[in-house]
């Protein structure tokens, strides 16, 4: 039907501009790709006409005319995040049918995309389903199964790990500089990497100072995280009992992946919803109830939990919620000793992700970040070798290599402080067969593969660093 017209840019079209497609237009724009964005609804249009360099095609996701508007022919990407299932997948037939190469499509359904579907991925012609809440409820369903009391990650192949865990009064790091850190914990190497404070995420420097309260990522190689973990004092424990507020698709789905191995309590205020999930859920107990009362959340037994999950649809009711837990638990006799009840929210506004981590939620997750960057390392595959996103933190953890020649070649990580302070760290480099954790002296060689941090709006920035 249509001819593709090959370009050797990367083009990119995007079917709504909500909340993951705005999320996605703005990140892709910084990073310098061309986007294409048809929307039909024109505040929508008008707002991100104000916040991005992109080109706005006012219509509908099923207009033909309006792809035809959008140069459809010359796309490499098609990114349907509209609100509507049925759209996104029709949309992906009518970009193979354009040539588009690349098809992804947000699909709330959990019928579609796997592998006992009807429709699989080869008859809609997508190369890459997005479920978001099932993104969420997976990701949580992973934090409460792993053994640890804070979120630890495995990058470069499992030789590395990557821990976030907040920092209390007693700490040993507390109300000290990363310089004095270094001097005094020298027994085996680590770094800082990132501190939470307040609602802003701070790429740290060797004169910058970890507060109380403050949440922060650390780096390490794997054979050293029991001293790390010791170091902090995170105390490993397999947690069994848990408690979810809100029993949508999220809070359901969480509470069904759960429930063979943990004991949980869902609460959830609407009536006829409860009694679904009684009978969907076998293996949970469901309550009937408005779980940010303080007297509903202890007549369920809140004192008893090791975990709670807000995951309602309102912002304001998870972060209270969880910050009320917090109150509640921390003012309970005889918990001495016992490891502190964690909390884990559902926040739906990357603005607010920072503020929810270091107020009253020790993990906070977003969908449209989870669904987001799961979108953003498909489509660079080709030059980064992984990219993790941290929870609660405004950074990416990048695992790439060194081209020829590039900028980060040219000198040692000293003299390119400059360019990087505030917003990229250099953590380690893979050399003679081990991972070492990178100092000032380092000198980045080409086909060195290199664990960067950096602030999200600056992977641009990384890739310009390591590309020839």
């Amino acid at each position: 039907m249509f001819r593709k017209k090959k370009t050797p840019s990367e083009n990119i079209l995007i079917l709504g501009l909500g909340g993951i497609g705005l999320y996605l237009a703005k990140r892709l724009v910084h990073e310098g790709y061309n986007v294409t964005a048809i929307e039909p609804d024109p505040e929508l249009i008008r707002y991100a006409d104000g916040t991005l360099d992109a080109r706005l095609i006012p219509g509908s996701a099923m207009s033909i005319a309006c792809w035809e508007e959008a140069n459809a022919p010359e796309m490499d990407f098609l990114i349907a995040v509209t609100n509507n299932d049925a759209v996104n997948m029709l949309a992906a037939i009518i970009a193979d049918r354009f040539g588009i190469e690349q098809k992804i499509s947000r699909v709330r359904s959990q019928e579609f995309g796997n592998k006992n579907s009807i429709l699989k991925e080869d008859d809609l012609k997508i190369d890459l389903f997005i479920h978001p809440e099932e993104l969420a409820a997976q990701e949580i369903a992973r934090l409460i199964k792993r053994t640890g009391g804070d979120e630890i990650i495995d990058i470069a192949l499992g030789q590395m790990k990557v821990m976030a865990t907040r920092i209390n009064e007693a700490s040993p790091l507390a109300n000290k500089n990363l310089i004095e850190i270094s001097q005094i914990h020298n027994a085996f190497p680590f770094r800082v990497v990132a501190i939470a404070r307040g609602i802003t995420t701070i790429i740290p420097g060797g004169k910058d100072t970890i507060f109380p309260q403050d949440q922060i990522l650390m780096m390490s190689a794997s054979e050293d995280l029991p001293k790390l973990i010791k170091l902090t004092g995170v105390k490993q424990q397999r947690r069994h009992r848990v408690m979810i507020l809100g029993g949508g698709l999220v809070g359901g789905r969480i509470a069904e992946l759960l429930g063979k191995t943990v004991r949980v309590k869902v609460i959830e205020k609407n009536e006829k919803r409860a009694e679904e999930l009684s009978a969907l859920l076998t293996d949970a107990e469901v309550l009937h109830g408005d779980g940010s009362d303080k007297d509903v959340l202890e007549a369920a037994g809140l004192r008893d939990m090791d975990t709670f999950i807000a995951a309602t649809g309102e912002n304001e009711t998870n972060i209270m919620s969880c910050m009320l837990v917090k109150h509640l638990m921390d003012t309970t006799e005889g918990r001495e000793g016992k490891q502190k009840t964690k909390t884990i929210s559902l926040v739906n506004k990357e603005e607010y992700v920072v503020l929810a981590s270091t107020s009253g939620s020790d993990i906070a997750l977003n969908k449209k970040t989870l669904a987001g960057n799961e979108i953003l390392t498909f489509i660079r595959r080709t030059e980064l070798l992984s990219m993790s996103h941290m929870h609660g933190f405004d950074v990416d953890v990048v695992d790439l290599i060194a081209a020829p020649k590039s900028p980060v070649t040219r000198q040692s990580l000293a003299q390119l402080n400059t360019a990087l302070a505030g917003h990229i760290i250099i953590g380690s480099v893979f050399r003679d067969g081990k991972w070492e954790t990178a100092v000032g002296s380092t000198h980045i060689q080409e086909g060195d593969r290199v664990i960067v941090i950096c602030n999200s709006l600056y992977l641009k920035e990384v890739r310009d660093l390591f590309s020839t």
